[in-house]
């Protein structure tokens, strides 16, 4: 990581520390309003009906403007949650995401000691097959240390570009993927090319057993200036967490580079 990229973090925090909190707040929670009111129109993807693709994209389109939830953000998001007549339309899974997307971002300003490290064997040996898929992929995994923290937003996005190298393009932020949208991501075409079937079961057999009681999924995009050489790469990662938030396996997956 070169010395630019290694103060990213600090700069994003700083700046973060400097803006006016309330304004932003009030802009986003503006946009999240506005989006709403447009996923119960009629004419729109799930009808009047808000479907979980619909409230992700308002999530997401609104909070992360400036890479962070901030806590009168999620104080606004509690309300939500437990307002009847705002849940009125919402489908269960568009609930869930709401659900995990107001746990993902718990205002957090100051990440857990999360040591990532690799695992032992090969991504073909973890997978149970070999091909495109294992070969564009990285698995690192680690813990939080009892009584210092869960994680969250902060936690994942910020030992994700430690531990899996620099010059990541800024902000990072994770936002929740449940199964089905996990397979569709690991059936797609990969650096190396299109996975098989074999690998995409063992990838996503590997990565959830370490969610399978806790359903905590989560995914970020990345883009980076190339690894070790010119051009650009870009790709993704998935971070499944136990169900008390302290264990994380990682799988990053190279989709492209130049």
């Amino acid at each position: 990581m070169n010395r630019i990229a290694a103060l990213k973090p600090l700069l994003g925090s700083l700046m973060f520390l400097a803006a006016p909190a309330l304004a932003d707040s009030a802009a986003s929670i503006a946009s999240f309003t506005s989006k709403m009111t447009a996923a119960r129109a009629a004419t729109s993807p799930g009808g009047t009906a808000v479907v979980r693709s619909e409230i992700a994209g308002a999530l997401n389109g609104s909070f992360f403007l400036d890479g962070h939830v901030d806590a009168q953000e999620r104080a606004y998001l509690a309300t939500q949650l437990g307002d009847a007549l705002f849940l009125q339309g919402l489908t269960g899974q568009a609930k869930k995401y709401l659900t995990d997307f107001h746990e993902l971002n718990d205002a957090a300003d100051r990440e857990a000691p999360l040591t990532l490290g690799p695992v032992a064997g090969t991504t073909a040996e973890l997978f149970g097959a070999s091909g495109a898929l294992s070969r564009s992929a990285r698995v690192k995994e680690g813990y939080i240390p009892n009584g210092q923290g869960v994680a969250n937003q902060v936690t994942l996005s910020n030992q994700y570009t430690q531990y899996f190298g620099g010059g990541y393009d800024y902000p990072l932020s994770f936002e929740p993927i449940n199964p089905r949208e996990l397979i569709a991501k690991l059936q797609a075409s990969t650096y190396f090319g299109t996975p098989s079937q074999d690998e995409v079961d063992g990838a996503l057999a590997y990565v959830t057993e370490i969610s399978r009681n806790s359903n905590r999924l989560y995914i970020a995009y990345w883009h980076t200036e190339g690894r070790g050489g010119p051009g650009e790469a870009a790709g993704f990662v998935v971070a499944a967490v136990s169900t008390d938030r302290r264990f994380v396996r990682m799988l990053e997956v190279l989709s492209w580079s130049t």
